[in-house]
């Protein structure tokens, strides 16, 4: 130690001054602040590539995709994104353009050191100031050789946070400390290496130090740390400020209910108080069958005085062949129900696979291992061309975890995922579970078979890497048989960690505008649930059920929570994270489209398609509909659930104001306007009529005289009034949004 601070120009002391306050964190690299005036404190350790040099590498931001980590590199100097690649980084450093990025000689001569402090020139601008302690550390591993790996070193088996969490009011600032543990026992503070990651800048924002600055937004949130391949993560509880809410708990209806008022409780939120029965008659339509309830049928539930008649309704519409063929398009969004890969008729094929399901209520986790272990000539086994549209083992891999797991492997084919554990070996592990899959023709006919005991390989470092889950230790050989009969044994398994919690959290999410987990698709350590307690008890709900999605449409639709107004209260206007009230949620494309249909009584036609079809029975999402783009149908290219858009723009708003085709159904001659026209001749029963039509309730008194003086001031034009009033309503949010 002495020798290191001689070197380093530091104050001399002896061996008995200094050593009684040396904790035992001074062995790795670390602040401590106080002691001898050190900015930063020598290892015991021989700096080296892989411990030192390569953290800081990322910390810098060096190796981004954006920076010398792109496929082509950044001005003819290349690194491995994310350092997937540590020896190729090395060589690169050290040997590329004939060493000269390193001068052993001179160490703050070197290339590497000028740049980096913005000495010479440099796109990336300064990265690091001269003398601080990352210059330090990458001045002594040039000095001291440029030692590859201290083979002695403990390795790193732990990442944790300090603190693990808090709760912050808005504006607070909150320091973290990231703390590695290794083999040896000792620890060592690495909050200067690590690298940090909010999963939510509006509600929290994480500088390059570790500082967590506390927005606006209500809720909890979490702020992620990665060092040396490990991730910790901080989760931070945001509650309203002001004074406490002393409202009482309003009555469970569900353990939903329960679980939902002790978080806001604990956010200092009230919820908003029970929809009508107009808005939860239409809100659970839109839900089930993605259709609107009829003026009929709205009258009838207005008028029905059962106890009971929400929950009779919601079995009413599972029965329906509506349901079937709603829930038939979600899942073909996932599962790529796609002509272009497939061909028409096989396309057509998978999707009655997938409607049939739907239609027979096969529990979730059956027609899961029926898809995955499908076997044999796929006009018998349909699902089987669920394999044809990911056409590599690899493409297999990813889109089962993503799909069934809610996990994202795709970036670990060739790095480490940068917010998860997820290594390339684990990748390949998944992958390997597809490696059998080949296709036979036998005769006229296309079988899927699985034969073959193909080993995989990392492909940096050639090791036989055998098929493995997510999670799960390496097996010293491969499984025996079809393969995937062991991924699908370990997938539907009650404790798996991630196949109920996705379903769970994919079928919260279509219901209440916003999974507990967001995305929904994005399961990991790192992006934990807002409602963390809800989430573990749905994901246990729907194991025992046994999957079953009815079942589970049951239980979240008697809850409180999903029968809440959207309308905001003084607690809950900024909060759209904890459920506190019903969020509006645009119409998905085809059901707004179905929608238009519906209330001016004209269908529509699609191309290939036979007349009377409606938009949520199109089971080609190739069909080529200007309606339906602009409106964020899926081309389904990825089983990513974003491909789908669900926002509003302004090409949508002038569409609905100014399109020829809109128009021509509103003036169509036998359509459902004239018809209301023609059979009431009272203003105030017109305007009634259109109101249950296209609102699905009865208009207020204000509106009922507005729309009579607007029919009134256009006597000789009715049915032209007429169709201005509908137009107008057409293009309110109260028509485009589920609310």
């Amino acid at each position: 130690l002495q020798k290191q601070k001689q070197l380093h120009g530091l104050p001399h002391r002896t061996e008995t001054e200094v050593t009684p306050k040396m904790p035992q964190i001074m062995s790795r690299w670390g602040v401590l602040p106080g002691l001898l005036g050190l900015a930063w404190c020598p290892s015991a350790w021989a700096v080296d590539f892989m411990n030192d040099v390569k953290p800081l590498l990322s910390r810098l931001g060096c190796n981004g995709s954006s920076c010398h980590g792109k496929a082509e590199g950044q001005n003819g100097f290349k690194l491995s994104v994310f350092d997937a690649d540590p020896e190729g980084d090395y060589h690169s450093i050290t040997r590329e353009v004939r060493g000269r990025r390193i001068m052993q000689t001179a160490p703050q001569a070197s290339l590497f050191l000028r740049k980096g402090t913005g000495e010479l020139g440099h796109g990336g601008g300064a990265r690091m100031e001269k003398g601080s302690r990352e210059y330090r550390v990458l001045h002594d591993w040039i000095r001291d050789g440029l030692k590859f790996a201290e083979e002695e070193r403990p390795a790193m088996t732990s990442l944790r946070m300090e603190p693990p969490r808090a709760v912050l009011p808005f504006g607070a600032r909150q320091p973290l400390k990231v703390i590695a543990r290794y083999a040896d026992g000792s620890e060592a503070d690495v909050t200067w290496q690590a690298v940090f990651h909010s999963n939510d800048v509006g509600m929290a924002e994480v500088d390059e130090e570790g500082g967590v600055t506390i927005g606006n937004g209500i809720g909890q949130t979490a702020v992620m740390a990665r060092f040396q391949g490990k991730v910790s993560v901080f989760q931070a509880i945001v509650p309203r400020p002001g004074p406490k809410t002393t409202a009482p708990a309003p009555p469970a209806q569900t353990f939903i209910d329960r679980l939902v008022h002790r978080h806001l409780d604990r956010l200092n939120v009230r919820p908003s108080g029970l929809a009508d029965d107009a808005t939860y008659l239409r809100r659970v339509h839109l839900d089930l069958i993605g259709t609107l309830p009829t003026a009929a049928e709205t009258e009838a539930f207005l008028k029905d005085d059962r106890e009971d008649k929400r929950g009779q309704l919601v079995e009413t519409l599972m029965q329906r062949p509506e349901f079937a063929d709603f829930w038939a398009l979600k899942w073909s969004d996932l599962l790529r129900v796609d002509r272009l890969a497939l061909g028409h008729e096989n396309a057509f094929a998978y999707y009655q696979w997938i409607r049939d399901a739907m239609r027979d209520n096969r529990p979730l986790d059956q027609w899961t291992r029926e898809l995955l272990t499908a076997e044999g000539p796929l006009r018998d086994q349909p699902a089987g061309f669920f394999y044809k549209v990911a056409a590599k083992p690899g493409e297999m891999a990813a889109m089962t975890s993503q799909v069934f797991l809610g996990v994202r492997i795709t970036c670990a084919e060739c790095h480490q995922h940068p917010y998860d554990q997820w290594t390339q070996r684990d990748y390949q592990g998944m992958r390997g579970f597809f490696a059998q899959i080949k296709y036979k023709k036998l005769g006229e006919a296309e079988a899927l078979l699985a034969e073959g005991n193909p080993t995989g390989k990392h492909p940096r470092t050639g090791e036989p890497i055998f098929p493995y889950a997510l999670g799960a230790t390496m097996p010293e050989v491969a499984p025996e048989g079809d393969r995937r009969q062991a991924l699908a044994d370990w997938m539907t398994r009650p404790e798996n960690p991630w196949f109920a919690r996705n379903l769970a959290n994919r079928i919260w999410a279509h219901f209440m505008g916003r999974g507990l987990i967001e995305p929904v698709d994005d399961l990991r350590a790192t992006n934990p649930p807002s409602n963390p307690e809800l989430m573990n008890a749905l994901a246990k709900a729907l194991t025992d059920y046994r999957y079953d999605l009815r079942a589970m449409i049951r239980l979240i639709t008697a809850s409180r929570a999903y029968q809440l107004s959207s309308e905001p209260n003084a607690t809950n206007e900024r909060d759209e994270r904890n459920h506190s009230r019903a969020l509006l949620r645009r119409l998905p494309a085809e059901v707004l489209l179905d929608a238009v249909c519906q209330v001016t009584g004209v269908k529509e036609k699609f191309p290939g398609v036979p007349a009377g079809a409606r938009a949520i029975q199109l089971w080609d999402s190739q069909a080529q509909h200007y309606f339906l783009k602009l409106f964020g149908r899926p081309s389904r290219a990825s089983a990513c659930d974003c491909e789908r858009a669900s926002g509003a723009s302004m090409a949508q708003a002038l569409h609905l104001m100014n399109s020829p085709a809109l128009e021509a159904k509103l003036a169509h001659a036998g359509g459902r306007l004239g018809k209301l026209e023609r059979e009431h001749a009272d203003d105030a029963e017109l305007a009634r009529q259109l109101y249950l039509t296209i609102y699905n309730r009865e208009p207020s008194a204000a509106e009922s005289e507005r729309a009579k003086r607007h029919l009134g001031a256009r006597r000789a034009q009715r049915r032209k009034a007429t169709e201005d009033l509908a137009w107008a309503m057409l293009n309110s949010v109260e028509f485009i949004f589920n609310h």
